[in-house]
């Protein structure tokens, strides 16, 4: 067997195959991902919150879908027919269907979404939602346009089933309450296929009927009603013929559908919305209720107000007597009498006043002329020369000439002199 000949060039497998790999760049990686992605997901079902909500002028929408542990990108083209974009909103719960792929610029995983729903409710709430916000644009909703209730309903027109418990509800608190209040039954069916149509020909039956009648024989208000049930069951009541009808109806409708927790498209278009039938009963009837408990306690508070009224008469009357005692004349004359002393004693009083400052005045002046006077002068060793003839006072030497006869007063005595020089 020949042997295979070995060179000195033969160096047998230099690097092991567990050394060897092949060198991606990042493209080819991110496009192999994709495409396991793509193909391995697809299109899914997926609900969470959304978040970070930007609508771009192009039209496309970009969004974060998130729940308490992770969070997903999404963007909806604006090329996607046929979805409520008006329900993408921060913090909107909502279930979206879309294509899982791969955003290769950026490296990251991003739904294309195809469908969106509100979360837990689906296709019905989807449509209840668009139904509403197109009525409320058209201004069916609008409060100013809401009717008050008649104050006490003589005549109530029920639309409802005949065999429901919602009629039986209302029947029962009537009674109970005003057994007098009339009720004309529209009958008609208040679930399933059909259903719609029937409340919105009951509704407007109930309107020609009514204006068909003598003025005092026609119908006070409508009340729409049922009982609770699931979104399915209530469904009639979100149709858009029930809306218009209730929208277009002459008599004030009270809208009373399911339970408290439910709202139906009716409610938002009637004069006014009741959280139960029985309830609406009750609002019905308030005011008779409220005027029954007022003529009831009427005799009580007739005696009060006479009680208040003679209270307050007797009050007045004892002003009176004392006003009149104050106005008496004789009072009056006490009054001026005693007035007059008091003047008579002031005056007294002024007078004496003004005869001591007067008099302390006079020997103040007194003492002052006295200090002035002369005689004080000339005690100070001064004295007084005038012209012996004509007594004038003599005040400069320049008035005397010689030989003038001049008279010295002194303190004690006169001197006599004739002036020389």
């Amino acid at each position: 067997m020949a042997r295979s000949g070995k060179t000195q060039w033969d160096f047998g497998e230099l690097f092991s195959p567990e050394e060897t790999r092949r060198v991606l760049t990042v493209a080819e990686l991110t496009a192999q991902v994709k495409r396991v992605i793509e193909q391995q997901v697809g299109q899914v079902w997926v609900t969470g919150e959304i978040t970070n909500l930007r609508a771009q002028s192009s039209g496309h929408i970009y969004f974060t879908l998130k729940d308490a542990a992770a969070q997903l990108s999404c963007v909806l083209f604006a090329r996607e027919p046929g979805i409520a974009r008006d329900l993408l909103r921060d913090g909107a719960k909502v279930v979206l269907r879309g294509d899982v792929t791969v955003y290769e610029a950026r490296g990251q995983y991003q739904m294309i979404v195809r469908a969106v729903e509100l979360q837990g409710v689906g296709a019905l709430q989807l449509a209840f939602e668009k139904l509403k916000q197109k009525l409320a644009a058209e201004g069916l909703f609008a409060q100013e346009r809401k009717r008050p209730l008649p104050r006490f309903p003589q005549r109530i027109g029920i639309v409802t089933s005949p065999t429901g418990a919602a009629l039986r509800d209302v029947l029962h608190v009537l009674q109970r309450r005003h057994a007098g209040v009339e009720v004309i039954l529209a009958p008609c069916r208040v679930q399933g296929q059909g259903a719609a149509e029937e409340i919105a020909a009951a509704v407007r039956l109930l309107n020609e009927w009514s204006l068909m009648q003598p003025e005092e024989l026609r119908l006070d208000l409508i009340l729409v009603t049922r009982g609770g049930g699931s979104l399915e069951d209530l469904w009639a009541f979100n149709e858009e013929a029930v809306a218009r009808a209730l929208f277009e109806s002459a008599l004030p409708v009270v809208s009373a559908v399911g339970h408290e927790i439910d709202f139906t498209i009716s409610d938002f278009v009637a004069d006014l919305r009741a959280a139960t039938p029985s309830v609406a009963a009750e609002i019905i009837t308030e005011h008779f209720v409220a005027s029954r408990d007022f003529v009831a306690e009427a005799g009580l508070r007739l005696r009060q107000l006479v009680q208040q009224r003679l209270e307050s008469v007797r009050e007045g009357l004892g002003h009176c007597v004392h006003r009149l005692k104050l106005a008496h004349p004789r009072r009056r004359l006490d009054a001026h009498l005693q007035r007059f002393d008091d003047l008579h004693a002031a005056l007294l009083r002024g007078v004496n006043n003004r005869r001591q400052i007067l008099h302390h005045q006079m020997q103040t002046l007194s003492a002052r002329l006295r200090l002035l006077g002369p005689e004080n002068v000339l005690a100070r060793g001064y004295s007084i020369t005038t012209d012996a003839a004509t007594g004038k006072v003599i005040r400069a030497a320049s008035e005397v000439r010689a030989g003038q006869k001049l008279r010295t007063r002194l303190s004690k005595g006169e001197v006599q002199s004739t002036a020389e020089d």
